[in-house]
């Protein structure tokens, strides 16, 4: 397959009328319908760089993709070039330059979590694997579904042929409620703040650090009192997707696609400068496993990322990157069958004996 970039080039103020190819998995559910109408209206790449829109849905949810379909078409979006549907990512993810993989299994009643990592792992794999055969050799990939960290190490190591560093998971999430709390406490603006990070795994083990963090200059840790800090805000932060579910009788939708937009939106265009949070491929820094796809404090420019490498880790947060970081290895471990390169056709005759 012929290589193709994300080349979003500059004209005067204009882009480069050249379509991208952005990709959404789980596109008929609630987090993709809040975040698909974000994308056509110009919100990720602007309104004047045209995107062709490729929706990729299991097949018993067709049907209602077609009606966010004709939603995207009823609302005559400027930058759309055009919307396809696809039931399987072989067909979806041809020539995809930016993919959102937000379609994972859910949790089912009775389901261990080691079921829920196996049965993520197979659909990721999969995907994983359709990246590696049928996308640009530079796709930018962004998994959301959860378990999020484990599903982008799955997909990145189905993928052989493409750079490990091109598959993130979200944190970004966990990254605006911390912000949002921690300025709710202080009665101060959000803008007010800068330093926060979310370090490890998008789970209850994840930790949520404003040891760094300043608020208008002064340092948030003189601000706080310490127990709140550690007994109420990290646990808050960690839980607020279960709290939501209990206040609205669902999981969070706006929030996490607002996430999954600034996530990507920063990593094509930077973040000025601005610490955010990426679950990406660990180069070692702080002490966590090489490759282990890890929420780390980052700085986004150029099309890239960076770690951030000046944290002071103490003995407290230490412990905390520990404990997420020895959660993240058992998942991998309880998964490693499915970790090993493989050609595209051997995955689908494991994965789907019957096709």
């Amino acid at each position: 397959m012929a290589e193709k970039s994300l080349k979003l080039v500059y004209v005067g103020d204009l882009f480069v009328k050249k379509p991208i190819q952005v990709a959404v998995t789980g596109a008929a559910g609630a987090i993709s319908y809040s975040l698909l109408f974000r994308i056509a209206s110009g919100q990720l790449l602007g309104e004047e760089q045209p995107i062709s829109l490729r929706l990729i849905e299991v097949p018993a949810a067709m049907k209602s993709l077609a009606g966010v379909v004709m939603e995207l078409i009823d609302c005559s979006f400027p930058c759309i070039s055009n919307v396809n549907v696809y039931d399987n990512p072989e067909d979806g993810f041809r020539d995809v330059e930016i993919a959102f993989l937000i379609g994972a299994r859910p949790r089912g009643k009775g389901m261990e979590r080691s079921d829920l990592l196996k049965a993520n792992a197979a659909i990721f794999s999969i995907q994983g694997a359709a990246l590696n055969q049928y996308a640009s050799r530079t796709v930018k990939v962004l998994v959301v579904g959860n378990p999020a960290n484990t599903n982008a190490l799955i997909a990145a190591r189905n993928a052989p042929d493409i750079d490990p560093r091109l598959f993130t998971s979200m944190s970004r999430l966990d990254h605006n409620r911390a912000m949002g709390m921690l300025a709710e406490k202080l009665s101060r603006p959000v803008s007010d703040i800068e330093g926060v990070c979310v370090w490890g795994n998008h789970s209850l083990t994840q930790f949520p650090d404003i040891s760094m963090a300043k608020v208008a200059g002064d340092h948030a840790l003189d601000l706080v009192n310490p127990d709140w800090y550690k007994e109420i805000f990290i646990p808050q932060v960690a839980k607020r997707g279960g709290a939501i579910i209990d206040a609205r009788g669902a999981s969070s939708a706006a929030s996490a696609a607002h996430a999954a937009l600034e996530h990507m939106r920063d990593w094509i265009f930077g973040s000025k400068k601005k610490i955010t949070s990426m679950g990406v491929p660990s180069d070692g820094s702080y002490g966590i496993p090489t490759g282990l796809i890890f929420s780390f404090p980052v700085v986004c420019s150029g099309g890239d990322y960076s770690i951030v490498k000046n944290f002071q880790v103490d003995l407290f947060s230490r412990d905390m990157l520990n404990i997420t970081c020895g959660e993240l290895t058992s998942e991998r471990d309880a998964i490693a069958e499915l970790l090993p390169e493989r050609t595209f056709e051997n995955l689908r005759k494991v994965v789907h004996p019957k096709n």
